[in-house]
């Protein structure tokens, strides 16, 4: 029986060895994140954990091994759990990584071994993979994206042409001298992967073996995440083009890259491939202040766009003073008392769900109600509910789009007059006014209330008001507010995006500059405009020659650094 057969039990669990790929949690694969989420235990590295951790299931056991326990065979192992709690495994002891998976398989537990890159490619996983046969605990392999392979394609370097050149792996670690004369007298591609301080040494020995020291080559550092950097040069110049760029000698120079060396590497035609490194925000830190709940689809929009978002909350949700108000309403709703019920909130949408569970109802008790919702993420709340709304604007995504939709009364079609209206204490008249107007009456309850959130860590409110920022989105004049009040003014490098003229003009009213406004009070719309600002800024840099840096990068005191 093959070991993927047997399954996990009380006499023998199970090992998954998981390449967590070169760096961007994006390219886990499907499998990797199956196994994950199916693990008892997780065992990684540091840099690894970060990758891996957000797909594991709450409760995990995770073993974190300390960079370099595998080569020196000790240390002392930190287990702690996702959910928060933690303890230490114990005094230093003399175990290695494949000591500490053998010990939870042994124990019935279904274990992840989760490395860098791809486990084929690392010479510790294949130690421990042999100690777990030997040992007769049952394991599998998943693979990762390799970082010799992911890297160059995130630095818009391909490895081959149509003319289909061969290429060269070679670890510069392990590499020796015959390996190097090989690598020198071929004329492929060579892809080394090396530490920052070690690629001129590299450069010099395929030189030495028999390249030319013009031939192209492209270095790469942090690849396939937003901090991302590649330098274009030559074997003979890759010295004085990092020297240059400010990054050797410098406490940088142990960080891994991975360098292509090549005729045919394309590092030619990098100004055109270079697909990651020029997205319009590309390692932008963007402030985001909302909740990581509220915030979740616009981060990994602005993801997309190549920036770091950060969620700072800047306004908490609390239950009314008094409950009585909201009780009755809810009861209204299930006697018959409503036509219709409009959420204006995803936090509207959570309350009223709260109070269903708090009197043992769910969705059903929406039937025969109409249901409105004012824009795309309070309707996602409602379905995710078990409701389908009837009603959401087909213009504007806001209380006036849904006015500009919704029916007026008609005696004859409507048995019931009555609109039920959950919404925040702060909420302004629009709607209600509107309703009024097209011949509604409206019970406008207040179901939560807005109150500003606790300030956020002392470094986050420093890197607000030091410059340490590139942009801030605000979604309303109230974040506006709060923000100033928890975490002080933004600097003045930051770009301010605002989502509409009455946040802009609270904005300027605290002293800020706005810079971008979105198109439409979408908070999509409004991160579509701060890339389109980005993207005009990077093009105007390059028109003029200067070089593509952050905004934060301008800042008095900011270390100032080159095009890539």
């Amino acid at each position: 029986m093959s070991p993927t057969n047997l399954s996990a039990g009380p006499e023998h669990g199970h090992v998954t060895f998981l390449g967590a790929g070169p760096g961007d949690p994006g390219l886990l694969t499907l499998r990797a994140v199956e196994a994950l989420a199916n693990a008892d235990v997780l065992v990684a590295e540091p840099e690894v954990l970060d990758i891996v951790r957000t797909h594991a299931r709450p409760g995990v056991s995770v073993l974190d091994v300390p960079d370099g326990l595998d080569a020196l065979d000790q240390g002392t192992p930190q287990l702690t759990v996702v959910d928060g709690s933690s303890t230490t495994a114990g005094a230093p002891v003399a175990r290695d990584a494949s000591n500490l998976v053998m010990e939870a398989a042994r124990g019935g537990k279904r274990v992840v071994r989760a490395v860098s890159g791809d486990p084929g490619l690392d010479a510790y996983a294949a130690g421990e993979m042999l100690a777990c046969a030997a040992a007769g605990v049952p394991f599998e392999v998943v693979p990762g994206v390799a970082a010799a392979v992911g890297v160059p394609a995130y630095a818009g370097v391909p490895l081959r042409d149509a003319q289909g050149a061969d290429v060269r792996f070679v670890d510069a670690k392990t590499a020796s001298d015959r390996c190097w004369t090989e690598v020198g007298a071929s004329d492929g591609t060579v892809v080394v992967s090396t530490t920052l301080d070690s690629v001129a040494a590299a450069a010099g020995e395929l030189v030495a073996g028999g390249r030319k020291p013009d031939t192209p080559l492209t270095v790469t550092v942090a690849g396939t995440t937003t901090r991302q950097r590649t330098w274009c040069a030559t074997l003979g110049t890759i010295a004085q083009t990092l020297k240059q760029a400010k990054v050797l000698p410098s406490a940088e120079g142990g960080r891994p890259v991975i360098a292509v060396v090549g005729e045919r590497s394309a590092t030619a035609q990098r100004d055109r491939l270079s697909w990651f490194e020029s997205k319009p925000l590309f390692g932008w830190k963007v402030l985001v202040p909302r909740t990581k709940e509220q915030a979740a689809s616009l981060s990994d929009q602005l993801r997309s766009y190549g920036a770091v978002p950060s969620e700072v909350p800047t306004i908490a949700v609390e239950p009314p003073r008094t409950p009585q108000q909201m009780e009755r309403a809810v009861k209204g709703l299930v006697t018959g008392r409503y036509e219709w019920i409009a959420f204006t909130s995803v936090n509207a949408v959570k309350a009223v769900r709260e109070k269903f569970e708090e009197y043992g109802l769910d969705a059903r008790a929406f039937a025969g109600i109409k249901v409105a919702a004012v824009g795309e993420q309070t309707a996602k709340a409602l379905v995710a509910f078990g409701v389908k709304p009837d009603l959401v604007p087909s213009g504007e995504q806001s209380a006036a789009g849904l006015l500009e939709d919704w029916p007026p009364y008609d005696p004859v079609f409507d048995p019931i007059d009555r609109v039920f209206l959950p919404r925040a204490d702060i909420a302004t008249e629009t709607l209600v006014a509107g309703l009024i107007e097209l011949g509604w009456e409206v019970d406008d309850v207040t179901a939560y209330r807005t109150v500003r959130a606790s300030p956020p860590p002392a470094e986050t409110r420093e890197a607000i008001k030091g410059g340490g920022f590139d942009a801030v989105l605000f979604t309303s004049s109230s974040t506006v507010r709060n923000l100033v009040g928890i975490a002080g003014k933004p600097h003045n490098v930051t770009v301010i995006a605002c989502i509409g003229p009455a946040t802009a003009k609270t904005a300027e009213e605290h002293g800020l500059r706005v810079d971008v406004m979105a198109p439409e009070p979408s908070v999509h719309k409004l991160a579509e405009a701060l890339a389109d600002f980005g993207l005009r800024r990077r093009a105007a840099a390059l028109e003029a020659g200067d070089p593509v840096t952050r905004p934060s990068e301008r800042r008095p005191g900011a270390r100032r650094r080159r095009s890539t």
